[in-house]
């Protein structure tokens, strides 16, 4: 989450004439992630969160996010609900963005996560697998997946000027090279979340209590999901994979949603295409930073370190399975 775009008092009071919230109480700036502009609302019904969307959101995209949000917290899993305006619609706009209403979930992100967070992790990515692509009828391609990579790649060259060395560009052409001659065919696949870090995941009271932002949401692998939270929740600070965390946001998931042995066999080249997606987007912000934004780009070689980590990985032993 993060703020690019403000708002008038005039525009946020005309916005909420179309619901029946009330008055707005206030209204702030929520200066984390770095995808949409976010606002915590408090009206006279509540609070919510209000988002602008920008940057990498498509317009045709959100009925997609949304639709999903909804399906998600219709059957019983704890995402937040896009409220609905006196029209029965919940795409709006304001300040030149198209916007949302989101219902507010209780309880917070971990600043340090223990392996039992992982373990309720696992459970709570395989629940969402599983309900999301039970009855869920819209779809979207995943438009940050290893076809996208090498253009993204490119862009990042042109617009460098210097701040990395050489030969990190290098090894990361090279790797895309061989994603793009390794990468899977055909895996179990379905609804993803596609961006669960843990700023994105709710804890209260030693549970999970919400699952936020959605707008990576897509249809691609399961497996390439359980990669991307291999990734944001398994290393240390120093860098070091914690093969503890690894270990039980896996058996966590195993409990609710099986992995095929095709699946664990293509996990290690997964997670490089994950570090990979996620060294290219920070890598691409850091380089094009918006000016005035309440966000500071996150440091895209952070990724890049663990990309040799997974470089390394022979087989799924080394995530904690046998």
């Amino acid at each position: 989450m993060a703020v690019y775009t403000e708002i008038s008092d005039e525009e946020l009071d005309a916005l909420l004439d179309q619901y029946d919230l009330g008055q707005a109480l206030s209204c702030k700036g929520i200066a984390e992630g770095v995808e949409n502009s976010n606002f915590l609302l408090h009206t006279d019904a509540g609070y919510y969160i209000l988002t602008l969307y920008e940057k990498r959101v498509s317009k045709p995209d959100l009925p997609f996010f949304l639709g999903l949000m909804e399906h998600l917290a219709t059957h019983g899993f704890i995402s937040p609900t896009p409220i609905t305006a006196a029209d029965g619609e919940t795409l709006k706009e304001v300040a030149g963005r198209p916007a949302a209403i989101i219902e507010f979930l209780d309880g917070r992100s971990v600043k340090r996560v223990y392996p039992q967070h992982c373990a309720l992790l696992g459970e709570t990515l395989a629940q969402l697998h599983t309900i999301g692509s039970n009855g869920f009828d819209l779809t979207r391609a995943n438009t940050l997946s290893l076809s996208s990579w090498r253009s993204l790649f490119e862009s990042c060259a042109a617009s460098h000027h210097g701040e990395l060395h050489p030969e990190v560009f290098s090894e990361i052409e090279s790797e895309i090279s061989y994603l793009e001659s390794h990468w899977p065919k055909k895996l179990p696949s379905g609804v993803i979340h596609a961006d669960l870090f843990p700023d994105n995941i709710f804890f209260l009271n030693d549970q999970v209590s919400g699952v936020i932002d959605y707008y990576f949401a897509c249809n691609d692998f399961f497996a390439y999901d359980v990669a991307i939270c291999l990734n944001a929740w398994c290393f240390e600070s120093d860098d070091s994979f914690n093969i503890t965390k690894a270990r039980k946001l896996l058996i966590g998931y195993r409990g609710i949603r099986d992995i095929s042995e095709e699946e664990l066999n293509f996990l290690p080249l997964l997670c490089r295409g994950a570090a990979i997606r996620f060294l290219l987007t920070r890598l691409y912000d850091w380089l094009n930073q918006i000016e005035g934004a309440l966000v500071k780009p996150k440091d895209p070689l952070e990724y890049f370190r663990k990309l040799q980590f997974h470089q390394a990985v022979k087989t799924v032993a080394s995530y904690g399975l046998d």
